[in-house]
């Protein structure tokens, strides 16, 4: 027969909401902690000896009841009768992302996804999963989020660290390599050498010195200078490089008009070259008769 502490366990679990703290049942019944525990693990044995579709299970700390793993068909079928309200893909990997790694931010959970999860963050703080546990000390001070107690209730947990090692979870290495390989894409092989069995090129022929004498050569070929002279114009005189002065044949040109001293109108004409001008000084010979080479007049 149960005792009056067994009794009341049961009927304070049976009204509550949430798992009770032990510490709280020992407060009410007024008892320690300890015997607490001794009377809920009792209970606990004799519901599993008895087979009952319910269990006494600790659970986020506290004790509460709960229904048997193999009638989960049945409470399944029951809960979502008439339900469709069920997380994403996308809210069940960040939920996880969040238990494995908590404390985190969002943008912490951004740069794991690759993608923005404020809605689904705010999607799971709605739904009572996640909560805020505290702010990150760094520039900005942004809000860590951790899982909350009715998280570990909803998966029938009684702490964090129940969760199944996430090693677990991945396939081994051996899974691994095998997928990477098949993945990886088959490396080029580079073309196998080939003996050329062709002949290697003749190497190429140097001209043999001539042994024709220079100032022959030049006496039958015309040179480059003697070439360029008959291509010249008629009537160049172009430089000759055996005269010291170069201006020697160059003729010399004509002054301009402006550089001639004007004659006056009544001036005689400039003598000419052969032309002898007489002296305005000398007395006029044939005027006077007084030539040098005349012989003397007769008395």
């Amino acid at each position: 027969m149960a005792s009056e502490a067994e009794k009341a366990i049961e009927a304070i679990l049976m009204v509550a909401q949430e798992p009770v703290d032990p510490h709280l049942l020992a407060q009410v019944l007024e008892v320690s902690p300890a015997r607490v525990e001794e009377l809920c693990t009792e209970l606990a044995a004799g519901y599993e000896a008895q087979d009952r579709g319910f269990v006494l299970v600790k659970v986020a700390g506290g004790y509460r009841f709960q229904s048997h793993g193999h009638l989960s068909a049945y409470v399944e079928r029951f809960v979502l009768e008439g339900q469709t309200a069920r997380l994403s893909a996308a809210a069940l990997e960040t939920l996880a992302i969040v238990a494995y790694k908590q404390p985190m931010s969002r943008a912490q959970v951004a740069a794991i996804r690759g993608v923005n999860v404020d809605g689904v963050m705010r999607t799971l703080q709605q739904r009572g999963y996640i909560e805020e546990v505290g702010r990150d000390p760094g520039p900005g001070q942004a809000t860590l989020f951790g899982t909350s107690t009715e998280f570990l209730e909803r998966l029938g947990l009684a702490s964090i660290g129940d969760l199944p090692p996430i090693a677990d979870l991945f396939p081994s290495a051996d899974i691994m390599e095998a997928l990477e390989k098949g993945l990886r894409a088959d490396p080029i092989e580079p073309p196998a050498p080939t003996l050329d069995l062709t002949d290697p090129p003749a190497p190429p022929v140097r001209p043999e010195p001539s042994t024709v004498d220079d100032d022959a050569a030049e006496q039958r070929e015309p040179t480059a200078d003697a070439e360029a002279m008959a291509a010249e114009p008629t009537g160049w005189t172009g430089p000759n490089p055996w005269h010291d002065d170069p201006d020697a044949d160059v003729a010399p040109l004509p002054e301009p008009d402006f550089m001639v001293e004007p004659q006056p109108v009544d001036a005689p004409a400039p003598a000419g070259p052969d032309e002898v001008v007489p002296d305005d000084d000398e007395p006029d010979v044939e005027a006077s008769g007084d030539r040098p080479d005349a012989p003397p007049a007769a008395p």
